[in-house]
């Protein structure tokens, strides 16, 4: 099919080509032969006037027109994807979905463990894959890679629907050896404590709690930044230092460790952990009903 004058098919090739960066990998991908992906490549280029991928030792480069045009092309893709592949009605029971969730390791233990346990019984051939944040994570959700993004309500695109899967506390974990617990912890004894923050990705971005400190103006002592909330114990345990986690997280690990919790020691707000979609999706049977059911294994953890 052409469509002002572009045969369509040759987007794909396209999509293959930047996604590999190799007309040999791009040919494996879609079924082509590489003689036949060769010669979509040059008609690529007869049609858009731009190289598109360059040689540069021994791989291809996308060019700057291309990388700029990419993501158009994906958007377009997955539209197409979803258009031809989502059913209009869902049935759990039968259905062999893959959903793709992004979210960290506190909601894969908070909700996503108990959630595959319930789909074991309600929807057997469901399946579901798990994407730790990065800061591609929205641009994993534009392309359709992800179908849905959990996240604190600060880190989510404003341009795409959204809803409250739920509301946490965050608590000091320490060592349950640590004397600051049993006597009270105190806000100078938090201040005077080493800490262990988590950031997460290339750029390090810094979990709710450890951001919303940042900017409440008060330095804290940082002894260890990990990239994970499930990697924070091992440097805790018997240890004088202290993280602001999760409360649903901490119940969890607390039963791993010899760690114990206490409330913040001053006022801090509590975090509201959101579902996002993207909008082409707000009909979607089956990505309302994962919605739904993790609410509901959200209340029960309450």
């Amino acid at each position: 099919m052409r469509f002002k004058g572009l045969d369509l098919n040759l987007l794909v090739v396209f999509d293959a080509l930047m996604e590999t960066r190799s007309v040999t990998r791009a040919a494996e991908r879609i079924g082509l032969t590489q003689p036949a992906t060769s010669a979509a490549l040059r008609r690529l280029r007869d049609y858009f006037d731009d190289e598109i991928v360059v040689a540069v030792g021994k791989r291809m480069h996308p060019t700057p027109f291309a990388e700029g045009l990419h993501p158009q092309i994906q958007l377009a893709l997955r539209g197409v994807e979803r258009a031809i592949t989502t059913p209009t009605a869902f049935d759990p029971s039968t259905s062999t979905r893959r959903f793709r969730i992004v979210g960290s390791d506190y909601i894969m233990v908070a909700v996503l463990v108990p959630l595959i346990e319930r789909f074991a019984v309600t929807a057997p051939g469901v399946r579901v894959e798990i994407i730790q944040p990065t800061e591609q994570a929205v641009s994993e959700l534009e392309s359709g890679k992800a179908d849905l993004l959990v996240t604190p309500e600060p880190f989510l695109a404003a341009w795409h629907p959204h809803e409250v899967l739920f509301e946490e506390e965050q608590v000091v974990v320490g060592w349950a050896e640590n004397p600051i617990f049993a006597k009270g912890l105190t806000e100078d004894d938090f201040y005077a404590a080493g800490h262990v923050t988590v950031a997460f990705g290339a750029n390090r971005t810094p979990a709710f709690a450890d951001s919303t400190l940042s900017r409440m103006g008060r330095e804290r002592l940082v002894e260890v930044t990990v990239s994970s909330f499930a990697s924070a114990p091992w440097f805790i345990e018997g240890t004088a230092r202290l993280a602001v986690l999760h409360e649903r997280l901490v119940r969890q690990i607390a039963r791993r460790f010899n760690l114990v919790w206490s409330p913040m020691p001053f006022a801090f707000p509590r975090m509201q952990e959101m579902m996002q979609f993207h909008e082409s999706r707000a009909d979607d049977a089956g990505l309302i009903w994962l919605r739904q059911q993790m609410r509901e294994v959200a209340a029960e953890a309450a």
